[in-house]
């Protein structure tokens, strides 16, 4: 389920916020995507507790910097029942992850009436048309 906000946040700044949030922290810089071992661990699972557990976004929190009421969608969300809630991207859309179709539908409800967000939309997957990309070849699926 995605809620999006009254309000927006240009990407470059977001980035732009993380570098220094990470520069103040002494943090390095990742050279490339790193797999988050609990999250592939809680998918590997099928425990959609773990995975909601597991779910993070590097660039939450210079999103939360930068919007700070993102933070009372993604509480919200998590109090009305979410197994797991993070700002989407570089914000200011926050992703939740519901335990079942219904449940998505009674979180979209409770959200919108929550008065923490602009508007809300479900979303299911599997995702069509996603591909695993390793190093210079690509395999799409058939």
């Amino acid at each position: 389920m995605l809620a999006f906000a009254d309000g927006h946040l240009s990407t470059p700044e977001v980035y732009a916020t993380l570098d220094r949030q990470r520069a103040r922290a002494g943090e390095q810089v990742p050279a490339g995507p790193e797999l988050d071992p609990a999250l592939m661990s809680a998918l590997r699972s099928g425990d959609a507790r773990l995975v909601g557990r597991a779910l993070s976004n590097d660039l939450q929190p210079a999103a939360l910097s930068l919007f700070p009421a993102l933070r009372k969608t993604l509480a919200a969300g998590l109090e009305l029942g979410a197994l797991g809630a993070l700002v989407s991207g570089s914000g200011p859309t926050c992703a939740f992850l519901a335990a079942s179709a219904e449940r998505a539908l009674d979180l979209a409800a409770s959200l919108s009436g929550a008065g923490v967000c602009r508007s809300v939309a479900r979303a299911s997957g599997p995702a069509p048309g996603a591909a695993i990309v390793s190093g210079a070849s690509v395999t799409r699926p058939r």
